[in-house]
């Protein structure tokens, strides 16, 4: 087999593949005769249809079986021999001119990236801080106190006001017409918790029992119902019943009610403290992470392989498509979707890749099993049965997989930041939780 290589652009190369016809045809003739043993046809019995018939009804698609496997057994090995990294799939097709008794095929591919990943002692690298405070937990178990919360009617001449729970009728109206979403009765709501525009809750606030009330309301330009965004509205609103919220006490009752071993407001305290803890730990882990990704980016020099650009742009569609038939999106699976708006974060992720790719392979940046095995157990730590979970894990091939590329990531994160100039930055807790 004759075998040439052209370097047509950047990482685009062409490789022409000659095979001979008579390998492919004796393919297709053995392929055929086995068949025959098997195939069934109306008037024959199994095994005893003449190969002449055989071959009028199958040859066709026998002889395109046989040339895409011998043209691909062709371009593998002349790959292998060429040492080139083929990046996605080739483009082939046949070329005209071919020696008699041969058939020439032109294969147009792509090769992976030679990565270069420069001085990493020049990169600088933001590496946040923060700490889990009394005040943190204390606002923890506000939260949990208030999922735990009971109502009483307040007195009918007791007036809304913050943490109360009103039941109330309205309607609202735009030019004099009801619209769709503007009108229920006993509707509840919990006051100066932000469940209603901030107009509603003002008008409400200070209202009591029996009382009515009509005020203008105006709808942001970016409110989710389309139809009244950026209009004004004008509300008559009934209050129905007043409730005054009581939270439980921070007691051992509490703890208890929580499920805390420890059933102390000590115990309860640690408790909270150890989980908020883990997820400022992961949190930090992720924001960390992504700082040193981009740093590592900017300091590598690679071309992208389109082919791999273009493969992960699917998966992002089909990503999507799955999340919108999630969300009940009808026939989610045909919605034309273009691949033109993933295409940066396409590019950004094969580039990473290659680039975290290469550095773990130079530095031997592979996950222990010691490794693996203690994410998995941390992940597992916050729930109700870690063993059960630990099963999970181990029990399912790809999920071990997701947890590995964890993994690595960490590693070369660990790794960058042995080398670069890390400036650290201490970062409120409330600012670190109310980012995703």
């Amino acid at each position: 087999m004759a075998v040439t290589v052209e370097t047509l652009e950047k990482l685009e190369r062409k490789m022409t593949l000659t095979l001979p016809v008579s390998a492919i045809q004796s393919e297709v003739d053995s392929r055929l005769k086995r068949m025959a043993r098997t195939v069934k046809m109306d008037g024959f019995r199994p095994g005893k249809v003449p190969m002449n018939v055989v071959a009028q009804r199958y040859g066709y698609s026998v002889h395109y079986e046989v040339m895409n496997d011998k043209v691909g057994e062709a371009f593998s090995q002349a790959a292998n021999e060429a040492k080139l990294r083929v990046a996605g799939q080739p483009r082939i097709s046949e070329k005209e001119g071919a020696p008699e008794g041969e058939l020439a095929f032109d294969a147009v591919f792509e090769v992976y990236p030679e990565v270069k990943i420069g001085d990493l002692a020049n990169a600088e690298v933001e590496k946040l801080t923060s700490e889990v405070s009394d005040e943190a937990i204390d606002k923890t178990l506000d939260i949990l106190r208030k999922q735990r919360r009971t109502f009483a009617q307040r007195a009918m001449d007791a007036a809304a006001q913050d943490g109360d729970r009103a039941t109330i009728d309205f309607e609202g109206k735009i030019d004099g017409e009801t619209f769709a979403g503007g009108k229920a009765e006993d509707f509840q709501f919990l006051v100066g918790e932000g469940q209603m525009l901030k107009e509603f809750e003002d008008a409400v606030r200070g209202m009591k029992s029996g009382e009515c009330k009509t005020f203008p309301l105006s709808f942001p330009a970016d409110y989710h119902g389309k139809d009244v965004a950026g209009k004004q509205a004008d509300f008559l609103v009934t209050v129905k019943k007043i409730e005054a919220a009581h939270l439980p006490e921070v007691n051992e009752a509490l703890a208890k009610s929580l499920g805390i071993a420890d059933a102390t407001v000590e115990g309860l305290r640690a408790d909270i403290k150890k989980n908020l803890e883990r997820e400022v730990k992961f949190r930090l882990l992720a924001r960390n992470k992504n700082a040193v990704m981009d740093a590592l980016v900017a300091h590598a020099e690679l071309d992208v392989p389109q082919a791999i650009v273009q493969a992960e742009l699917e998966r992002m569609v089909e990503g999507a498509r799955a999340d919108l038939k999630q969300r009940g999106i009808k026939d989610a699976d045909k919605a034309p979707i273009p691949d033109d708006i993933f295409r940066p974060q396409a590019e950004k992720r094969v580039r990473l890749g290659l680039v975290v790719a290469e550095l773990t392979r130079t530095h031997n940046l592979f996950p222990t099993t010691e490794q693996v095995k203690a994410h998995v157990q941390e992940l597992a730590s916050s729930y109700e049965k870690p063993e059960d979970v630990v099963r999970w894990y181990f029990g399912d091939e790809k999920r071990m997989a997701e947890v590995e590329s964890v993994v690595i990531e960490n590693n070369v994160t660990d790794f960058v930041m042995g080398k670069a100039k890390v400036v650290e930055k201490a970062v409120a807790f409330d600012e670190l939780m109310a980012q995703n």
